[in-house]
């Protein structure tokens, strides 16, 4: 479990350094100052060691099938390594010198066929699969348009973009992509002519806010606007693939919309929890990667031991090994909206602002539910409520900015295949109890003087460490 120790030096008290680098040499007193910028701010991030906390609950990691943690993807990937005894560990070059293979071609066609595609192709990470689609697939006089959402990988590929034309929409509202898409069909010229397109990119889960895409209805207004085709989807499923879907084939298959999109971007870190991506995608464009983007042609190919821990994945997605894993999801997800929103303190610490759970909003009506739950509470509570669900043994994290817009941190929850109902109540429980203690603070009257007990041991131990001279400065 997380001790006050562990959790001061989690999140330590960080003093500015460039002003006592006024000797050094500029290279390293400005980057310094670019650092001093994010310590001012609170949001310094830091490399943690005994994460989680030895003993405590996991609802934290992106290990969602907990194929990891169970060792069903170690037990896989063995065997494929068994059955390729004479495996070279490097694979000698990049896929257009040297490293392509047959074992690698295999294993993309195996994917294609699972996702009903026409083609894969493998890279080494999601950032790096998003950044080639958005550098290489838009021709000049293209648009791109995209959810104002929409992962930071997706943001870097388009500073390599060659569509000049980059607009997003409101997130997951339906209304502004009918009017940012009519507006790039009326001012680019090309694209009004039917000369040029327009490239649609999105997430399928968003997972900072646990919610979906309204994938379906912004097919059908793109439809109708673009009648003929020039309006195209690119979805990344890093968030869903192996947990929606048959089999975990993912969101979009979940909603049976395989032929409606161009390029599906899956992931292999989180819930198949290996290393990887890919993109399904016609051959058309596995051409148009293979030949512009750089990434892929300036990178060494897949080592076969990642690709290997890949086909392992597949092969238990593929034999059905994860269908009740994703049931599982779904049951507890269900479960923890039920217990919290029927815990006495709910609704007067959701009426107060002290506690709120967008996704638990009418749950009951959804079809499907997803592993990813954000906890809301005042933006200088959020990492109040953290400590006190690691000293209860919950590993759970807050989420601040910049990886989120300052003034909407929150603390996320994730859900695994292998957390227990009795978790899943534990840490209700736990987080109702927190919301009681604030409610009591704030009912007192010294709500902006009096911090919760926990957080009172946390900064007890951060005071001591700096009374020590062992602050944290960096």
């Amino acid at each position: 479990m997380a001790t006050p120790a562990l959790l001061a030096s989690w999140f330590p008290n960080h003093s500015a350094k460039a002003p006592s680098m006024r000797n050094a040499p500029a290279f390293y007193r400005n980057l310094e100052e670019a650092l001093d910028l994010r310590r001012a701010e609170r949001s310094v991030f830091m490399v943690r060691s005994n994460e989680p906390a030895p003993g405590s609950i996991d609802f934290s990691t992106l290990d969602f099938l907990h194929l990891s943690a169970s060792g069903a993807i170690r037990a896989a990937f063995l065997e494929e390594l068994a059955n390729n005894p004479k495996f070279e560990l490097g694979a000698g070059g990049s896929r257009l010198l040297n490293g392509n293979s047959a074992y690698v071609e295999a294993a993309e066609a195996t994917i294609a066929d699972f996702h009903s595609g026409e083609s894969a192709l493998l890279f080494h990470s999601g950032f790096e699969a998003n950044t080639a689609i958005m550098a290489a697939i838009p021709r000049p006089g293209d648009a791109i348009v995209f959810d104002a959402l929409c992962h930071a990988s997706m943001h870097e590929g388009m500073l390599a973009s060659k569509a000049l034309c980059k607009q997003s929409f409101k997130h997951n509202d339906v209304e502004n992509f009918r009017e940012v898409l009519l507006q790039a069909l009326e001012t680019e010229p090309l694209i009004k002519q039917g000369k040029r397109s327009v490239l649609v990119c999105l997430e399928s889960m968003y997972s900072m806010d646990g919610d979906v895409a309204p994938l379906r209805e912004l097919i059908e207004v793109a439809k109708e606007l673009f009648p003929d085709g020039n309006a195209q989807f690119l979805v990344d499923e890093a968030h869903t693939t192996g947990v929606l879907g048959h089999q975990g084939r993912g969101f979009v298959n979940e909603l049976g919309l395989e032929n409606e999109v161009a390029i599906r971007m899956h992931t292999y870190g989180k819930a198949l929890a290996t290393t990887g991506a890919v993109v399904v995608s016609n051959q058309t464009i596995r051409q148009v990667l293979i030949n512009h983007a750089r990434c892929f042609i300036y990178s060494t190919a897949p080592s076969f031991p990642m690709v290997a821990a890949i086909k392992a994945g597949y092969k238990l997605m593929k034999t059905g090994q994860t269908e009740a894993l994703q049931e599982n999801i779904q049951r507890l997800v269900k479960h923890f909206f039920q217990v919290i929103t029927e815990n006495p303190v709910w609704d007067e610490a959701n009426e107060e602002g002290i506690l709120s759970i967008p996704l638990a909003e009418d749950w009951e009506s959804r079809p499907f539910l997803t592993q990813v739950v954000p906890v809301m509470t005042r933006q200088r509570y959020t990492l109040w409520l953290c400590y006190h669900l690691q000293l209860a043994k919950i590993s759970a994290f807050p989420i601040d900015y910049p990886v989120v817009p300052k003034g909407q941190g929150r603390l996320r929850v994730v859900f695994h295949a292998t957390n227990t109902e009795a978790e899943v109540e534990k840490l209700a429980e736990a987080i109702c109890e927190w919301a009681q203690e604030m409610l009591d603070i704030e009912e007192s009257g010294k709500g902006s003087s009096k911090i919760p007990s926990a957080a009172r041991r946390v900064q007890a131990q951060q005071a001591a460490v700096e009374g020590n001279g062992n602050g944290v400065h960096a």
